[in-house]
Order: C-alpha cells, then structure tokens, then sequence
C-alpha cells in the first residue's frame, strides 16, 4: 500500500481538500483508494507519533494501526490529511523558521507505517498573509509575543523543503502555492488520489464557488460543457478567465491588520516569497504544481 500524507501548512486549504474528497470515498474506494475521516486516524496517528519517536513501528503495531483507520479489507492508496501533523500553530516560528521540525517529523510519520511506501503533500503561502492568519489561529493576544524575534522577511519555504528532502530522499513530495489553488484545483486533487485529473469527483467546483459568484459559476460549468477544454492548461486558461471577470471581491481580498507591517514591507514579503516559490520549483526532487 501507498500513503499519502497532505500536511498542511496551516492557514492553506482548511480542509476543503479532504471534504471534497470524502464526498466521493464510495467511488474511491472502488478504485482502491481509501479516505478516511479525520477522526479515524488524526489522534491515533499523534499517539503513534510520540509513543514511536522515529523508531520504526513493528508489522504487529502497524496491523493495528491500519485496522482501526481503514474500512476496506485492503487498499492501494491511503490519504491521511491533517495541516498539524508536523507542528502545532503556536511551534511554527519556532527557532525563527517556518516549521523547524518538518524534516523529523516527516521521518517520523514515514516510521509509522514503515512498511509502506509514502509521499507527502504541501501547499505553500506568501508569509505576508501567513504569519498573520497564523497568529489568528493561535489566539495569541500580542502579535511581537507570537511571532518571537523571528524576521518574517528572513522565512523561506526553500528551507523547509530541503530539510524535508533530507529527512526523507525516499519518499516524493508535491508542493504548490495556495494562492494559485483555484487554479490548480484539480491538479492538485489528482496528485492526491494518483487518478488522472480527468476523473471525475463529485464537489471539484465547490472550493470555486466560494471565490466566484453564482452567475460565474453558471456560466463558467455552461462553456465547460460546451466547450470541454483540450488540457489542463487550457482548463486552468477559462478558470482564470472566469474568476478575472465573477471573482468575488470579499473572497480575495484580504485585510492585514498587524502592528508595523506596512505596504513597503508587504511588498518586500511578496517578492522574496515569488523568488523563493521559483528556487523551490527549480528542485529536481520536488514536484511543483504550478499554473
């Protein structure tokens, strides 16, 4: 069997992802590939975590494991999705980078079911947005407290990756940017699933019907009817054609309200983050799902 795991980051997807995905664990599950909820496996597999502390779980440990998360008697493909398996919202800065721990922690949860292959998946976001709606999540009161002497202008996703490749050279890694999901939607979907994005799941529309208007969507579903589109770039052509002219302006926009972070450092943030998006793409061992 083959495990993917889609960690995060925090403050990406909220689990659309994974509510689109078990809206159609039936016809999953017809293709060997098997969704679990949540609550099957996110506490089971924190306990395993903290009781393993890297080691490799013995056959007996990992029969277990799995017969409590899985409904099938067998699968090919097991997606587990949680944005907290490598940190904690409030450990993300910590050591003054993004995720200091995701290079063991992905060793680690590569250990739970070592006998198993496994890949991981990883959506970036700009730090400008970032550390912001991550400081919400923490329900932290004081934004200098939270974000703890780190320099938000010094955070590059790059580091992380490379640590994650050197913890784990064995397993494949996707990234893409959060900001280019609605884009890349169904992409993103198919490198979970390993099904073609040709394949139809039921609810592929529904992360875009939060960012467009209805009359959009209408229109939008009406001329992918009629005109199927010929490749995924082409697809990806109409769907930015269509949010450029129904987006909804609340959906995309949004307010930062943190003490010292003016439209200069904003900027600057953005820019680095761009280069950084382009030094990961240029990773022979990452695969970048880019527009």
């Amino acid at each position: 069997m083959h495990v993917v795991y889609h960690i995060g980051a925090h403050c990406t997807d909220e689990d659309r992802l994974l509510k689109c995905l078990l809206k159609n664990k039936g016809d999953l599950a017809q293709a060997g590939i098997a969704v679990p909820g949540p609550s099957r496996y996110r506490t089971l597999i924190r306990e395993a975590l903290l009781e393993l502390r890297g080691k490799p779980a013995a056959p007996e440990m990992q029969r277990d494991i799995l017969a409590e998360i899985l409904d099938e008697d067998s699968a090919d493909r097991l997606v587990l999705s949680n944005r907290s398996f490598l940190s904690a919202p409030t450990r993300v800065l910590a050591q003054h980078m993004l995720y200091p721990q995701a290079g063991e922690k992905t060793a680690w949860l590569a250990n739970v079911l070592p006998d198993h292959s496994c890949e991981f998946h990883l959506a970036l976001r700009n730090p400008a947005t970032f550390v912001p709606a991550l400081f919400k999540r923490t329900r932290e009161t004081d934004f200098n407290s939270f974000i703890a002497g780190a320099d938000p202008a010094a955070l590059r996703w790059s580091d992380m990756v490379r640590r994650i490749r050197g913890a784990c050279p064995q397993a494949r890694l996707t990234v893409w940017c959060n900001e280019d999901t609605p884009l890349i939607w169904t992409e993103i979907l198919a490198g979970l699933t390993g099904l073609s994005t040709q394949h139809p799941l039921q609810g592929s529309d529904d992360f875009l019907a939060t960012l467009m208007s209805a009359s959009g969507m209408t229109r939008m579903r009406r001329y992918l009817d009629t005109h199927p589109p010929k490749s995924d770039l082409q697809r990806r052509r109409i769907l930015a054609a269509f949010l450029d002219k129904f987006a909804l302006s609340d959906a995309l926009e949004e307010e930062l309200d943190v003490p010292g972070w003016t439209v200069a450092l904003v900027d600057e943030l953005s820019d680095r983050y761009d280069e950084d998006c382009y030094r990961i793409e240029a990773m022979e061992d990452v695969t970048f799902i880019a527009p």
